[in-house]
This record gives structure tokens, C-alpha cells and sequence, in this order.
């Protein structure tokens, strides 16, 4: 009898593992739409947000959804700063996770002979003013111009710069060629050129020269400031 009783017992969860993986396996099959979409992390971008930035056609099967591509596709066409697609057999459906990027500064580039406006973040990413929800902003002080993809990292090392040394940078302007010029609130226009490797070196300079012109209340005669060789730096003054 006990024999039996075993049998009969794993007979019973034989038969619900079999359910159960068939059960799943028919989910994993069905089609998912569009309301089968839950979007968590922001009240900013919307299912049809998510449809219109990849490249799914709804109704398309669960089973066939790559995650990861679409992970990667949605981050790039809706700038952010991460996300993570799920599949769900219950609830069914794709879950969704979306991090932000935040602004710091405003943006504009040249795309196709055009000005696009936008905001930059601290990685120096360029955000289109459709990814963000304005009325979340606080006052940004710094304008970028001339963003490129190239640029990002340099731009990400003049924000770090800006939090830990005492200038505060209100403009920051690449030419079309790449020349790189800021504009500081006490000590105006400041050339850095064109190349990337010096910004570290250029931005200690520009943080010792604000202290030392605070001391002696000379920035008010400054011009503007030549850093294009950091080891022979250029002041020039207005003259009366």
C-alpha cells in the first residue's frame, strides 16, 4: 500500500510538472500587443514611446522578443540612462524599467544642416527635448553648443571638474572643426582648442586663476584668457 501510495504521489507531481511546463510553454507562444506593455521608473514615455523607438511589430510571440537588442535599441533612441526588458508569463507580458537620464545643462547641435535644441547630461549625452520632462527641471546655468558624439567625454570631464573646483562655467562652444572655447562667469572667454588630452591640465588652470583673480578683483579687466598652450597662458586685458 505504501508502495502504491508513492506511485500514485509521484504519478500526481509528474503530471503537474507536464502541465505546468506546457502550461508555460503555450504562454511563451501566445502573441503579446501592445497593452500587454508595463512600463515602471517614469511617467515621461508611454507604450506607443516604446513601440515608435524600436524596431517590434506588435502582435509578435513572447518567445520571440530579444531583450537585450531592445534594450540596447530603446537606450539609444530615447537617451537613456539605462533600462531593462523583461519577458513575464504572469503576469504576461513585457516589464519594463526605465532610469532617465538628468539634465545639467542645455544642449544644441547641427544635425543634417539643422539646429537641434536639446539638454546635455552629466555623461555629456545629448538628450532631445522630447526625453525630458521640463517641468521636473531646476534652472540650468550652462549652455552647450555644438555637441557631438566625439565630444561626450571631454564634456563629461569639464561637469566633474565643475562640482569639485570653485569657476563656474556658463558656456561651453565647439566649432564645426572641433575648437574648444568656455566662457567662465568672472573670467570670460577662454580658449582651450583642440586638444582633449590637456582639459584636465587646462581646467586646474582655469580653477587657480579664478582663486587668485577673487583675491585680487582683477577679473573685471580680463578680456579673455588663452589656454591653447597651458604652459604659456595668454590674459588679455580690455584697455581704457
Amino acid at each position: 500500500m505504501k508502495n502504491l501510495k508513492k506511485i500514485n504521489e509521484k504519478g500526481f507531481f509528474l503530471i503537474l510538472f507536464l502541465f505546468s511546463t506546457t502550461l508555460i510553454s503555450l504562454k511563451t507562444l501566445k502573441k503579446v500587443n501592445v497593452n500587454h506593455i508595463t512600463i515602471s521608473g517614469s511617467e515621461l514615455f508611454s507604450k506607443i514611446d516604446l513601440v515608435n523607438n524600436s524596431s517590434l511589430k506588435f502582435p509578435i510571440q513572447l518567445i520571440l522578443i530579444n531583450t537585450k537588442f531592445l534594450e540596447i535599441e530603446l537606450k539609444q533612441n530615447l537617451s537613456l540612462k539605462n533600462i531593462s526588458v523583461s519577458r513575464q508569463i504572469f503576469p504576461f507580458g513585457l516589464r519594463v524599467y526605465i532610469n532617465e537620464r538628468i539634465p545639467i545643462a542645455y544642449g544644441e547641435r547641427i544635425f543634417n544642416d539643422k539646429k537641434i535644441s536639446g539638454f546635455i547630461d552629466k555623461d555629456g549625452v545629448f538628450i532631445k527635448k522630447s526625453h525630458v520632462d521640463e517641468n521636473k527641471l531646476n534652472q540650468l546655468t550652462i549652455q552647450v553648443f555644438g555637441w557631438k558624439e566625439k565630444f561626450k567625454k571631454i564634456l563629461s570631464e569639464i561637469f566633474i571638474a565643475q562640482e569639485n573646483y570653485e569657476f563656474d562655467l556658463v558656456r561651453i562652444t565647439f566649432s564645426p572643426s572641433g575648437f574648444l572655447t568656455v566662457e567662465e562667469k568672472d573670467l570670460k572667454t577662454i580658449l582651450l582648442g583642440f586638444n582633449p588630452k590637456l582639459i584636465n591640465y587646462q581646467l586646474q588652470i582655469i580653477n587657480n586663476l579664478k582663486n587668485e583673480f577673487k583675491k585680487n578683483k582683477f577679473s573685471k579687466k580680463i578680456d579673455n584668457i588663452d589656454l591653447t598652450d597651458p604652459n604659456r597662458p595668454k590674459i588679455k586685458v580690455f584697455k581704457p
